[in-house]
């Protein structure tokens, strides 16, 4: 495929293989790419009768191209007021992560492709507006990062699906079907229903543009994340109030989501991080007290600095 065909990824390299069209389009286009250099993982998460249809077709298509599949099975259930895409993706990667470990004695595999292209990330940035996200959610999927030892890679992030679905048919090649894409209760897949035939009929050029946003919002992000560090060693780790208070509220804003988030694996909501800051403000006397409830623990005042302690703590 001739969207990867000048890149170099680090090899050998694992396709992440669902067995929908996209992610077989990618193993074709891998193997004929990087012959004997490419393994497939399969994830059954287990939800839907479908996904023993999803593992024939990838055991039969890695059949046929001599293309060692590892399968791993879980139980990908979500719980009450989690997010179902989100826990099938934390599952997801658990395997990932458990494969590329458990293959470093044999052959160690240095780079992960995934097979997420422009329609998908267009639906990202649809899938965040329509959340209030902030520069987070706007930036996407990045088309490269690394976890551990291994290189992510999305290499059709800038490809069009239809044009995906267009290759593999002019070779004949088939693929499953996920029911669950038909589910309108889902936001993402009304966007995908609803929303981008519209954009296409209206701006025909959506998919890239929807793709610069996202690399100009994925760059604003990195530039925030370099200062909010810098801002946090001045403030110290736990931050002090006193330094906080020295802060703009953007900037403040800033420092505190970071120490969350890097520090406490904690995301404020906006609310939250409002209510924080104006206790932060109004903190000017030894016995103002500050217990506010953040992520799944609370930030609480301990002298001068303030900490962050886990719900079973308290």
């Amino acid at each position: 495929m001739a969207a990867f065909a000048a890149q170099a990824p680090a090899l050998p390299l694992a396709v992440a293989l669902s067995g929908g069209a996209d992610s077989t389009a990618l193993l074709l286009a891998c193997v004929e790419r990087w012959p004997q250099q490419v393994v497939a993982w399969h994830v059954h998460h287990g939800l839907q009768t479908a996904a023993d249809d999803f593992e024939r077709h990838c055991t039969d298509l890695c059949a046929r191209l001599s293309v060692p599949l590892q399968v791993r099975r879980v139980d990908a259930r979500h719980g009450p007021g989690e997010s179902p895409e989100a826990v099938a993706r934390r599952h997801r990667y658990a395997c990932f992560d458990d494969l590329a470990e458990s293959g470093q004695a044999k052959q160690a595999i240095k780079t992960v492709v995934l097979a997420q292209h422009a329609d998908d990330q267009a639906e990202t940035v649809l899938l965040a507006l329509s959340r209030g996200a902030g520069l987070p959610g706007l930036a996407a999927m990045p088309a490269r990062w690394q976890r551990g030892a291994v290189s992510y890679w999305r290499p059709l992030l800038t490809v069009p699906g239809p044009a995906i679905r267009a290759w593999l048919q002019a070779r004949g090649e088939k693929w499953v079907e996920d029911p669950s894409n038909q589910d309108l209760r889902y936001t993402r897949n009304r966007i995908r229903a609803c929303l981008l035939p519209a954009l296409a009929e209206a701006f025909p050029q959506f998919r890239a543009t929807f793709g610069r946003s996202a690399a100009h919002a994925a760059q604003a992000h990195d530039i925030l994340n370099e200062v909010a560090a810098d801002d946090l060693g001045r403030c110290g780790v736990p931050p002090h109030i006193s330094a906080l208070q020295a802060f703009t509220p953007a900037r403040q804003a800033n420092v505190l989501r970071h120490w969350l988030i890097a520090h406490h694996g904690q995301v404020p909501s906006s609310a939250q991080l409002t209510a924080l800051q104006v206790q932060i403000t109004a903190c000017t006397t030894r016995g103002h007290r500050i217990r506010l409830k953040v992520g799944t623990g609370w930030v609480v005042r301990q002298g001068s600095v303030l900490a962050w302690i886990a719900a079973s703590g308290d």
